[in-house]
């Protein structure tokens, strides 16, 4: 319970990895504050499964395209619960194609929700953080946040991108009690993932379990997926005392993608 009496907000976390990190965070004390979309009995069914480990949890709807709306979000739980002391940046979403037939729109809503929308996170929350002198900030970026593929111009440059203001972060705050770093993950078996895995499926006239397999073959060795508790597991190291001194850092769980 290192987390005991924390505050944290996960972005994008009802469903996938937010919602492991979500769980990790809550078996350590702290309260939740979730965010994302989807049916409101299945979110308020979140709710109860934290509530139930011990900690107060809520659920905030905040578009992480709409700068207004992230900032009222971290306002909202400063007053409610005292203050945002964990940031796991974590919504996202993916759209695939060559980029002179990129859409312009998908482009700007991809660099909105996948980098955006932690600049204005991390804007919001860490005033407090400084005033508390200890903060945990954990971008989830991507393997694809340290190297690219064909058709993902936009989720590689926001990824990039976040890697990038990690660093910045971390400098700007290397003499407080606040950390910043990002958990880069391979293929993880997301709703968005499996999104990929369907089409590729439909593209190629095979089955789903056959698409699974050519998608790791393509990018990693270890040939499986990794999990969503693999991810939360190292957000919650990077939360801890031990890793004070890990800043700046972007952490492969990738089962050897990048280092081909």
């Amino acid at each position: 319970m290192m987390l005991k009496g924390k505050n944290a907000i996960v972005t994008g976390s009802t469903s996938g990895i937010g919602l492991s990190v979500a769980e990790a965070l809550a078996k350590q004390g702290a309260n939740v504050v979730i965010n994302g979309f989807g049916d409101e009995r299945e979110i308020k069914k979140i709710q109860t499964d934290i509530e139930q480990l011990g900690v107060r949890s809520a659920y905030i709807g905040a578009d992480m395209s709409k700068p207004d709306e992230i900032a009222a979000m971290v306002e909202q739980v400063e007053a409610e619960f005292g203050g945002v002391d964990v940031l796991v940046n974590n919504a996202g979403i993916q759209y695939t194609s060559l980029i002179e037939d990129f859409p312009t729109e998908k482009w700007d809503a991809v660099l909105a929700i996948n980098l955006s929308s932690s600049f204005h996170t991390i804007r919001s929350a860490i005033p407090g953080m400084r005033a508390r002198n200890w903060g945990r900030i954990v971008n989830i970026a991507s393997a694809h946040g340290l190297v690219a593929s064909a058709t993902k111009a936009a989720y590689v440059a926001a990824k990039h991108g976040v890697v990038g203001l990690t660093k910045v972060v971390a400098l700007e705050t290397a003499d407080t009690g606040i950390t910043c770093n990002a958990v880069c993950p391979g293929w993880v078996l997301t709703p968005l993932v499996q999104k990929q895995v369907d089409e590729r499926a439909q593209r190629e006239g095979t089955s789903v379990e056959k698409a699974k397999q050519a998608l790791l073959a393509e990018k990693q060795p270890s040939g499986e997926f990794v999990t969503t508790g693999q991810v939360a597991a190292m957000t919650i190291f990077l939360c801890s005392d031990d890793a004070s001194q890990i800043r700046g850092a972007a952490f492969s769980i990738d089962g050897g993608w990048v280092a081909q």
